[in-house]
């Protein structure tokens, strides 16, 4: 296990301030909603990247010399981490991007300072771009999100701040490349091992899932989903290997299922989550995790402009109804 709980732990120090000590809560409003299950939400929103990115990225460029230039792939949020980090250390970022990405993602990292290179129909294309063009300039560090330990132990510190004084049957983390369910689950697995770390992928693209039953990286070659921040296709292999040892059970849900879960999170919490930010909720939602004590971590706050567009049309219905309103 290449992930190291000294190293988690000292990213504490070493991350900007204003990444970290996210809120974490139990809502009752939202718990009624459950049907009485009290459920811990940890929210990685309210920070400037609107995600948990900022950990691993933040954490991953602490490691490397001033002046630096990166390069990375991403569907939008580990892009906008970088960029902010970059900037705020003093690095160039270059991000490779899909054709399809969120475009309020896009000019967000270009926002931060990055360049920012549209290269192929989808994450699988951006990322062997970026992969090409740091072979061309090996003055580059590639960056990629689920690969190096920094970043996965950079995402481990919400596992601190959630043990802390709290001990739970049952944390459920949303899956893409998996640097923040195996930082999570390699901090807890050491410090509360009775706790299950259950991960959740989208029904349509169940690569991790795959992968973990098989034994190595599965490529998902049909279905999609509209949760972008976690349609990997292809794991990494080091993403597989680490989960294989600290990931006890990846369940599966649906659009419908993660759509109703983003109506839920906004009526009760009053926040606005893209999809693969409320796939967590959306197993707990579904029943798909057991346990009298669970905590999920809402892991990002940028949708698309149409998803939030359909979102508050939703709201609004729902909450026009009085049968509604707990």
């Amino acid at each position: 296990m290449d992930l190291d709980v000294t190293r988690i732990e000292k990213a504490l120090r070493v991350i900007d301030p204003v990444f970290l000590d996210t809120p974490q809560y139990v809502d009752e409003q939202l718990c009624h909603a459950l049907g009485g299950r009290c459920v811990t939400v940890k929210l990685e929103t309210a920070n400037p990247v609107r995600s948990f990115k900022g950990r691993g990225a933040d954490m991953m460029l602490s490691t490397l010399a001033a002046g630096t230039a990166v390069v990375c792939a991403s569907s939008g949020n580990f892009g906008q981490a970088l960029a902010y980090a970059g900037r705020t250390r003093g690095m160039s970022v270059e991000v490779f991007v899909p054709e399809t990405i969120n475009p309020a993602k896009r000019a967000r990292i270009e926002a931060f300072g990055a360049r920012v290179v549209v290269a192929g129909p989808e994450g699988a294309s951006a990322r062997e771009a970026a992969a090409a063009h740091a072979a061309r300039h090996p003055q580059l560090v590639h960056i990629q999100d689920g690969l190096q330990a920094a970043v996965a132990e950079g995402a481990g510190t919400i596992g601190v701040e959630l043990t802390r004084g709290a001990r739970f049957d049952a944390i459920v983390l949303p899956v893409g490349d998996g640097a923040l369910i195996n930082g999570v689950a390699r901090w807890t697995k050491e410090h509360a091992p009775g706790t299950r770390i259950v991960g959740v992928n989208a029904s349509g693209v169940p690569s991790m899932r795959e992968s973990l039953r098989v034994g190595r990286p599965v490529t998902v070659k049909h279905g999609g989903t509209f949760a972008d921040g976690i349609a990997i296709r292809t794991p990494l292999e080091a993403s597989v290997r680490r989960a294989r040892e600290l990931v006890d059970e990846v369940v599966l849900v649906t659009d419908e299922s993660i759509a109703s879960a983003m109506e839920l999170a906004a009526r009760t919490l009053g926040i606005v989550l893209e999809p693969a930010g409320a796939a967590g909720l959306a197993a707990i939602a579904e029943g798909a995790v057991p346990g009298d004590r669970v905590a999920t971590v809402l892991t990002g706050a940028n949708p698309r402009p149409e998803q939030a567009s359909r979102l508050a049309v939703s709201l609004a219905a729902s909450l026009a109804s009085p049968a509604s309103v707990p």
